[in-house]
């Protein structure tokens, strides 16, 4: 938010100076629930909850391990997103930990149709691309997917979550690949820093 420039001439140039520094440190950082690959996540999230408790068995050790799966992909894209402000490095870090997360959920939906002799639909199968029209209404959110969560059988959920989390890591791979051409492109906040300083002493040898 730029500073109160009805003030003296003075005050204006120094104001605009820092505030022309901040931007140069700090990259601007969006919402993260107006990132895709968030809302999704919590979509998977949701579905996953349901899921584990209504058909594995009580007391079935894969019910928190898919549960905390699904938790560390949605927590780690919104640690990932606040973040960005100060460290790409982090972002990234943290961008990676959802998409392996989110891998190791989808092995768990695969085991639990495949030790069950369940059907697995291949991406180009009638029910996976309507799935892939759903998943491409915006924003994404529980309710789209709520009925079919509630009134069809296990093989159907296990299905639509896998589909749900390919779209979802795939858009984390997208994600992942601008953060590291950005990153290379134009370094992290100390990089910054150092151009930072570098054109405050520039600006004062010029004045």
């Amino acid at each position: 938010m730029r500073e109160n420039e009805s003030d003296g001439k003075h005050e204006r140039h120094d104001s605009h100076s820092s505030h022309d520094s901040q931007e140069t440190l700090l990259r601007p950082r969006g919402d993260y629930r107006t990132l895709l690959s968030f809302q999704k996540a919590e979509v998977i999230y949701d579905i996953t909850f349901r899921f584990a408790h209504k058909f594995l068995a009580r007391g079935d050790r894969t019910i928190d391990q898919m549960i905390q799966s699904a938790r560390s992909g949605k927590k780690n894209i919104l640690e990932g997103s606040k973040a960005a402000l100060t460290s790409t490095e982090t972002e990234i870090k943290l961008t990676n930990v959802a998409r392996a997360s989110l891998e190791e959920l989808l092995d768990d939906y695969t085991d639990f149709l495949r030790a069950r002799d369940l059907s697995i639909w291949p991406k180009d199968s009638n029910e996976a691309q309507y799935v892939r029209r759903l998943g491409r209404k915006e924003p994404q959110a529980y309710d789209l997917y709520r009925e079919f969560v509630e009134t069809r059988p296990p093989e159907v959920i296990a299905n639509i979550a896998r589909c749900l989390i390919y779209q979802t890591n795939y858009l984390l791979d997208q994600q992942l690949r601008r953060l590291e051409k950005d990153f290379i492109e134009q370094g992290g906040l100390r990089e910054r820093m150092t151009r930072v300083r570098l054109q405050q002493r520039a600006r004062s040898r010029q004045s």
